[in-house]
């Protein structure tokens, strides 16, 4: 059922379940920014959504990561849009159902964002097979490349090092060995990437208010005004083109972003 506008009887301007999230991430994100500082222990690298292959993959990252953030802008973005859509959610739906929406639509983006993973593991396990069947040096500089996005930077430089010494003997047989050694860090890199952030359950929200009041006039950037079905139309295109731009410089989970709006139980 959709509402040309929403005009609610009574509203609370910040309803439990919203505001104890909004602690609850907050928080958090105070604790990573103190711990890793302090104490050189980072919750995002130890909580994090891990790809399930990865050794340092377990089950409750799938609702961890949930509450966890990699900067105060992801934070702040998140939290704004869980304010703003989640609060009229809510006061419509009551507690308990926007609670069980809310982590639904965020374990679902999960998901999505698990096979997404899959699909780019298996490309680059693809790569990596065709680069050891016939290694040399252009090809793996080639490789690395393409792959900068997953390399941390203490690796890159063990690999640049380990380019500059190869340049000297290109025929050495004990370098090429090494590179394909190299090679095979690269599908290991990318699982060990941790995923946060509460995005894929925010985007979830987005497309129910989208869906629930298709009508009601959202302020982009706080001056233009948009109707919800077609800001949330929109929205859903550009993270699509995002998705399968797979542009190199971009953290992004676009597809869990997606998976948060497919998986749409309102």
């Amino acid at each position: 059922m959709s509402y040309q506008e929403y005009r609610p009887t009574s509203y609370n301007l910040l309803p439990v379940v919203v505001k104890n999230l909004l602690i609850i991430n907050t928080i958090l994100w105070l604790a990573e920014t103190v711990f890793d500082e302090q104490l050189g222990f980072s919750i995002n690298q130890n909580f994090g959504l891990y790809y399930p292959l990865s050794s340092l993959f377990s089950p409750y990252q799938y609702v961890s990561h949930l509450f966890l953030h990699g900067n105060f802008t992801h934070l702040l973005s998140n939290m704004f849009a869980l304010w703003m859509f989640g609060t009229v959610l809510e006061n419509y739906w009551g507690p308990k159902r926007f609670m069980i929406y809310y982590f639904a639509t965020g374990l679902g983006a999960a998901f999505i964002h698990t096979l997404s993973t899959w699909f780019e593991v298996h490309q680059l396990s693809t790569l990596v097979e065709n680069y050891s069947a016939a290694p040399n040096m252009m090809n793996f500089i080639t490789l690395v490349k393409k792959n900068l996005m997953y390399i941390t930077s203490d690796s890159l430089n063990d690999i640049n090092n380990f380019i500059s010494g190869w340049e000297i003997n290109q025929n050495n047989q004990e370098l090429i060995s090494q590179s394909i050694v190299y090679a095979n860090k690269l599908i290991e890199f990318k699982m060990n990437i941790p995923t946060v952030g509460a995005s894929g359950a925010v985007f979830g929200l987005l497309l129910a208010f989208g869906m629930l009041f298709p009508n009601q006039v959202i302020y982009l950037y706080f001056a233009i005004p948009i109707k919800a079905k077609y800001f949330v139309a929109l929205y859903g295109i550009f993270e699509l083109w995002s998705g399968f731009s797979n542009n190199p410089g971009d953290n992004v989970a676009h597809f869990a972003h997606l998976g948060g709006m497919l998986l749409d139980f309102s």
